[in-house]
């Protein structure tokens, strides 16, 4: 026990096991021997302890960590509270009583929340690196597709043509926004709070700025109740994998959609289907629906933390170990969600010509007939009401727009001409947007052009 001077009972064996944090803040422990490190480097510098007993603790850091990575050590969970009690017994254990003066001008709260921040940085790097690749992946698809046809949907009802490159692309954005997100959450994250014990900092002459530097953090934080106290870095990052699912969530929906035999328009890679054991037919895409599944447990995570951080006054309260549990499973549920989402992009087959018949005079040109009319002169909405018209003559007739006669069309309208046809007709219709940020596949190219000189592919 890192505490004890003052009882007279040892911890309660169930109270033990209750309070114990080993079984997932030992995922700290590189973080937890470089943070110990970098102080005890700092407290040579300053003359509290001699460089020998500075090099003597270092050394045995590094040599616990080499024992826990060999699988030559692997602390009990009955045994300590968590990984730093466990680091400090091991390192008694190995250099004796010099390492009593580790914990000299620290708290575990400092040790926590700098380890933890330690931990988070680096947990937003390979997020960020995951996501570039999942991007890439998405641009490799997009290239081949600029001129594949599809309905764009709006209510889940089709609404106007759109290209496979250009939906896409808004994946593309969507990940993007996720890479900035998690980018201020790094920014946030990257203050030190080492030195400020427990909430307020040290009689000590620690030279907070020297470890800060150390950590590779921006700068020491300002001030020590705070610094202790703050997880609002943890709830942003938890909110960054919220996004971050919802995205994925809703392109495995639709990679859902699509590969079923009604839609046809992808097949799913046989590395990324499962089977039925009872039907052999089946093909099933069972990681985009566990993707969309994980994406409730991920919230629940951000729900238990922002509930449990509410009511804690100033500074540390042990409510507030409940921290990691959550960030830790939401980052390795996010990171393995886009890790076989790159797998499924990249595996996936496209039946490109799945809608080119079937879209030929499909009411999803209805808004480029109203807008024919408008270039001709008809306020739109007057325009409106004449295209629904048509639309209406087309149902009653159970016929496609492109099947009905000019003059049916001049009957509702005799300012209809022969170059009101061509607007039903798919080849082309991608080319006849014209506005920026269309499914043109003059613009759709550019920014496959520009997506990969931002992201070096």
């Amino acid at each position: 026990m890192l505490w004890g001077g003052r009882f007279k009972d040892k911890l309660n064996d169930n109270a033990m096991e209750f309070s114990s944090s080993l079984s997932f803040d030992i995922n700290l422990i590189t973080e937890d021997i470089l943070v110990s490190i970098a102080h005890a480097e700092m407290l040579a510098f300053v003359n509290i302890i001699s460089e020998d007993e500075s090099i003597k603790i270092v050394n045995g850091l590094n040599s616990i960590l080499k024992l826990y990575n060999n699988n030559e050590w692997k602390p009990e969970e009955f045994e300590f509270e968590d990984i730093h009690s466990a680091i400090e017994a091991k390192l008694f254990e190995l250099i004796g009583e010099t390492a009593g003066k580790l914990h000299t001008g620290r708290s575990r709260n400092d040790q926590v929340a700098t380890g933890f921040r330690l931990w988070t940085k680096k947990a937003i790097n390979n997020l960020s690196e995951q996501l570039s690749a999942f991007q890439k992946a998405l641009l490799s698809l997009s290239e081949k597709h600029a001129e594949t046809i599809m309905p764009g949907y709006t209510h889940l009802q089709r609404a106007q043509p759109i290209s496979f490159a250009f939906h896409l692309l808004a994946y593309v954005e969507m990940l993007e926004r996720d890479k900035n997100r998690l980018q201020f959450v790094f920014e946030e994250t990257n203050f030190s709070p080492l030195g400020c014990g427990a909430l307020a900092g040290s009689t000590l002459p620690l030279d907070r700025n020297m470890t800060s530097d150390k950590l590779d953090f921006s700068k020491p934080a300002s001030n020590a109740l705070d610094a202790i106290s703050d997880r609002d870095f943890v709830l942003d990052f938890l909110n960054a994998c919220n996004i971050g699912m919802m995205h994925i969530s809703r392109l495995s929906e639709e990679l859902i959609i699509w590969s079923t035999s009604e839609f046809n328009f992808i097949k799913l890679g046989d590395s990324f289907t499962t089977g039925s054991s009872l039907m052999p037919q089946k093909k099933n895409p069972d990681m985009a629906e566990l993707s969309r599944g994980k994406t409730g447990r991920v919230y629940g995570n951000y729900t238990a933390v922002s509930t449990m951080m509410k009511g804690l006054p100033l500074s540390y309260n042990r409510d507030m170990q409940e921290d990691k549990e959550p960030v830790f499973d939401s980052f390795n549920n996010y990171f393995q969600a886009l890790s076989v989402m790159i797998g499924m992009i990249s595996t996936l087959t496209v039946n490109k010509n799945r809608f080119v018949n079937e879209l030929e005079g499909d009411f999803i040109f209805s808004t480029e007939l109203a807008e024919w009319l408008v270039v001709k002169g008809i306020p739109f909405r007057e325009s409106h009401h004449i295209v629904g018209e048509v639309v209406k003559i087309a149902e009653e007739n159970n016929a496609k727009l492109h099947q009905l006669s000019l003059e049916q069309l001049q009957k509702i309208n005799p300012i209809f001409d022969e170059t009101a046809l061509e607007v039903f007709k798919v080849e082309g219709a991608l080319y006849r947007k014209k506005t920026l940020g269309s499914p043109n596949p003059t613009f759709v190219k550019k920014e496959i052009a520009k997506w990969k000189k931002i992201l070096i592919c």
